[in-house]
């Protein structure tokens, strides 16, 4: 199997402008990661929002938020593997521009039909940039730890995601406007990211794959297969938690807490998101598929005790849930990339990345839609006690696998020392 480490990339001489240094551009990808994922929740606690002033249902809540995983999707399908061939910092201003779009269309809606347009150039955005922006940080990564990029990536969605609840939360509460200064805040620091990633360098050497660039789906490399699917249902199984706390978390929080304090509401969610930052951090020396054994049970657990908090509504369960799950979510994230990070070839990190994001947004994106179904159809607190069980069997399955997995690999390597 192809096993690459992390080494101190080689930047060509671009005699038309200056670039950033190594390290400047490790962060300005990491700081592409944050907008990324800060873009996708921003509008999970403005939905409160929304239903007050258009009278929306659960399931046109969760529809606004399966368009994104969807859109995202189709781009990866069709884009997955163009960093590869054009380079991480075009692909990345194309997918931060298509961000800043959609953010501004979040900012300016005057209706429900809006938010669907807004969240198509979001996921298209997030689809060009997420895995060139995984890519890039192992390349940046200056010679790091194997651990470095994947735990530092895991955290940037984590703190992304805490700051949309967060800071989002804090706009709605005390500032005026609430449907609508939250974007226009994101929409700066969007354009300042953009701009940063201005002066990444165009290319990095050894990394590009011989031939242009078409059109041509998803492709695992030959000898991944395990390695992909391992990583694929172990992020699958964190975004399928995701789906259930960005969809409807803050619905489920404001009927525990019994508030109608969006910034209150924020920070409860918040929680899961910032136990994902300092699990990845704490588990950046574990190897990857400990990290997912580990956060699969971790997240099962978080899941059957999100299911207890709705049953007795109770506060208390609803945090040590969100801490249990958020574990978890980081662990398995972390895991997932890992893998990839440590068995992908250079010249096609990108493509396998896009490979995994695309199981996990699609399988996203599907459970979003059907608890959303689930939740119109007989109300939010049996939606979550069905689907609660259902992600954390997925979560267990995750740590099956992982466990599997690194035993089928010991014994390739052990066969292959005794012959």
């Amino acid at each position: 199997m192809h096993t690459t480490t992390a080494t101190s990339p080689t930047l060509p001489r671009d005699r038309t402008r200056r670039s950033l240094s190594t390290r400047a551009s490790f962060w300005a990808a990491a700081a592409v990661v944050v907008i990324a994922l800060w873009a996708s929740g921003a509008p999970s606690i403005i939905y409160p929002v929304y239903v007050a002033e258009w009278a929306l249902t659960p399931i046109v809540i969760t529809a606004i938020f399966a368009v994104y995983p969807i859109t995202l999707v189709i781009t990866l399908i069709i884009f997955g593997g163009i960093s590869d061939y054009v380079g991480r910092r075009a692909t990345l201003l194309a997918g931060v521009a298509a961000m800043a779009i959609g953010i501004l269309v979040f900012a300016l809606a005057p209706d429900v039909s809006w938010l669907f347009v807004g969240r198509v150039f979001q996921g298209f955005g997030v689809g060009l940039a997420m895995a060139p922006a995984s890519a890039a940080m192992v390349e940046f990564s200056r010679g790091s730890t194997p651990g470095r990029a994947s735990s530092i990536n895991t955290a940037a969605t984590a703190t992304g995601l805490a700051l949309a609840t967060i800071v989002g939360g804090a706009l709605v509460q005390y500032l005026p406007f609430p449907s609508r200064l939250a974007y226009w805040v994101l929409l700066a620091l969007t354009v300042a990211v953009f701009a940063t990633v201005w002066f990444m360098p165009r290319h990095v050497a050894g990394t590009q794959p011989a031939g242009r660039w078409r059109p041509r789906g998803i492709a695992v490399p030959r000898g991944l297969g395990l390695v992909v699917a391992t990583a694929a249902l172990a992020i699958t199984a964190g975004f399928a938690m995701g789906a259930l706390l960005l969809s409807l978390g803050s619905q489920i929080a404001k009927q525990l807490i019994g508030t109608t304090d969006a910034f209150v509401a924020g920070t409860v969610i918040a929680v899961s998101a910032i136990a994902i930052g300092v699990s990845a951090i704490l588990g950046r020396r574990i190897s990857p598929t400990v990290s997912i054994g580990v956060g699969g049970v971790a997240t099962a657990i978080g899941m059957g005790l999100i299911a207890v908090s709705a049953t007795l509504a109770s506060l208390p369960v609803f945090i040590l849930a969100s801490v249990a799950a958020g574990i978890g979510y980081g662990l398995l994230f972390n895991g997932g990339l890992g893998l990839v990070n440590r068995h992908a070839p250079n010249s096609h990190r990108a493509q396998t990345l896009s490979a995994v994001y695309l199981v996990a947004y699609l399988a996203q994106g599907l459970a979003a839609v059907a608890i959303g179904l689930t939740a119109t159809g007989i109300g939010l607190a049996l939606a979550v006690d069905i689907w609660a069980p259902i992600i954390a069997g997925i979560c267990l399955l995750a740590s099956a696998l992982g466990i599997a997995g690194a035993r089928s690999r010991r014994a390739s390597l052990e066969a292959a020392t005794a012959s």
